[in-house]
């Protein structure tokens, strides 16, 4: 695909875009839903709103990636790599999200109802008022994250465990 591919808006839903090169492609607003983007490089993808219910993100390249109010909701980003990339407000409840790369990852305010993390890298991840209630941390590296104002059932052992993985 074109590096700068303008996909604004498009129905895409249940598409087979496996191994697609979707770089810097301009996905804002786009219905994604149940989407095949196993492998798909999306680094510096524009996703803002974007629609990725249930869509398949295994092994996907979402570096640096705008996934602001994006709607996450059951998407499969097993492995996936996340670095840097912007989930502000992000809707990634029942998302799995199992072993996924989250370092430096804004989720300032995101839903993560829910959510699978289990041996997820969240190391410097900006977490602040997100809401972790009923999420999986089993494993999940935190050393760093910023947890003011989380929302979790286990909010003081999640805090102390971060507390003695900083050293603090």
């Amino acid at each position: 695909m074109n590096e700068k591919a303008n996909l604004k808006g498009a129905d895409l839903q249940r598409a087979k875009l496996k191994g697609a090169d979707l770089r810097k492609a301009d996905l804002q607003g786009a219905d994604l839903k149940g989407a095949d983007l196993r492998r798909a490089n999306l680094q510096e993808a524009k996703l803002k709103g974007a629609d990725l219910r249930k869509a398949d993100l295994r092994g996907a390249v979402l570096w640096k990636a705008d996934l602001r109010r994006a709607n996450l909701r059951g998407a499969v980003l097993w492995k996936a790599d996340l670095q840097e990339a912007d989930l502000q407000e992000a809707d990634l409840q029942e998302a799995y999200l199992q072993e996924v790369h989250l370092q430096e990852v804004d989720l300032q305010g995101s839903d993560l109802r829910g959510s699978h993390l289990r041996g997820a890298d969240l190391r410097r991840t900006n977490l602040k008022g997100a809401d972790l209630r009923g999420a999986g941390l089993q494993g999940a590296d935190l050393q760093g994250a910023d947890l003011q104002d989380i929302k979790h059932s286990n909010q003081p052992e999640i805090l102390e465990r971060v507390r003695q993985e900083d050293g603090n």
